[in-house]
């Protein structure tokens, strides 16, 4: 089976087709990551109503600044709450791009995340957009072990720190088109490596309304990159996902 490690199903066009379709493409999980109160809310009620969906909540780094310390606080509550019914914290982390001014304060709440990851120690699906050596850095002084880099743009030098950690990357559907991706794959283990759409969006063709289903092109890219067959990686993947959320 094929599996997606990290969509946002609630804001796709009609999730309950998209998950049928889905399951008719052989994919087997999909983990679908809350940002916010609203979406974390429907990554558990997609993941009660459909046993292929995994849920992981989060709270985004953009819209954390929008909220107060004790907002930010009763999330916080809220994932320790249902820890019994996520696989993974995410998505959360960091981002530079959209926050120009208040990235100790993004630091500030990434960490609060941190050290509620390891204390239920839950995997983290993260977000390191522009932010991706500040990320690195904080995980590897709080000595996070179970990390997945969402969507990871950070240069070859920080993919080798990744791969030195133990971390993993998820490699989105859209390496059909794009090399840093296929770079990416180039660097590391074949046993550090899962796979996303981030569906709706990042589709493999640049079109609109990306879905799980397409994760399969993240697949057959990366068989194509390290010569291996479909198969094989579908296998790893595989393995790859149970030895780190199970």
């Amino acid at each position: 089976m094929f599996i997606d490690v990290h969509c946002h199903l609630d804001s796709c066009n009609n999730p309950s087709d998209v998950v049928r379709r889905a399951i008719d493409n052989n994919i087997g999980i999909i983990v679908t990551n809350g940002t916010h109160i609203d979406t974390n809310k429907a990554s558990l009620d997609l993941a009660k109503a459909f046993p292929i969906v995994k849920a992981a909540i989060g709270l985004y780094p953009i819209q954390a600044l929008a909220m107060s310390d004790e907002e930010i606080d009763e999330i916080i509550k809220s994932i320790r709450k249902n820890s019994d019914k996520i696989v993974a914290i995410g998505e959360v982390g960091i981002d530079y791009k959209e926050d120009l001014t208040q990235h100790e304060r993004q630091k500030k709440i990434f960490s609060k995340i941190i050290d509620l990851a390891l204390e239920l120690d839950k995997p983290l699906l993260i977000h390191s957009r522009k932010a991706e050596e500040d990320v690195i850095n904080m995980l590897e002084e709080a000595g996070v072990k179970k990390v997945v880099m969402h969507c990871f743009c950070g240069n070859m030098k920080l993919v080798r720190r990744i791969k030195d950690n133990g971390w993993y990357v998820s490699i989105p559907a859209s390496i059909k088109h794009t090399l840093h991706f296929q770079e990416v794959v180039k660097i590391m283990p074949m046993n550090q490596i899962l796979c996303e759409t981030d569906s709706p969006y990042l589709h493999p063709d640049k079109e609109r309304n990306n879905e799980p289903k397409n994760v399969v092109e993240s697949y057959k890219k990366i068989a194509e990159v390290l010569g291996m067959s479909l198969k094989e990686v579908e296998e790893k993947i595989e393995e790859n996902y149970h030895f780190l959320f199970d």
